[in-house]
């Protein structure tokens, strides 16, 4: 199995164009949240099914950002009951997201890394988590 910097430094080969980057940041945590609004809607097992497998995805690489990312999720899962009309407003989300992640992979000229391996579908919202908490200096 690869090491998180292995998986992080190959998800940044064809993530390199600043504006590229930049559309990950914020389209990635959508593209998560919105996945997650579509399953609950569907049925709440499909959503924690998710959930749990990613997490522990996520904690074979690294217990902290596991933990993290198992704060924002239930973050995630909190609003996500909030919101009217679920199963449409996160496929809206979900497929705008897409589009300009899409946009943003035109503009590097590479295709985007899980066309290579689909876990980097996972390994996205870690490279985003992992961008905010070296801006915070408390990265890996």
């Amino acid at each position: 199995m690869k090491t998180l910097n292995q998986w992080l430094d190959e998800y940044a080969q064809s993530h390199q164009n600043k504006t590229n980057k930049t559309i990950h940041y914020i389209f990635v945590p959508l593209i998560m949240f919105s996945l997650m609004g579509v399953l609950l809607s569907i049925s709440p097992w499909l959503m924690w099914l998710l959930v749990v497998v990613s997490l522990i995805f996520y904690a074979r690489l690294s217990l902290k950002l596991s933990l993290y990312m198992l704060v924002i999720t239930l973050v995630m899962v909190v609003i996500l009951y909030q919101i009217p009309q679920l199963f449409w407003v996160s496929l809206v989300i979900f497929i705008i997201s897409w589009i300009f992640q899409f946009i943003g992979h035109k503009l590097e000229g590479k295709k985007p890394s899980f066309f290579k391996d689909l876990q980097f579908l996972l390994i996205g919202p870690l490279w985003v988590l992992n961008h905010v908490l070296s801006r915070c200096n408390q990265n890996k």
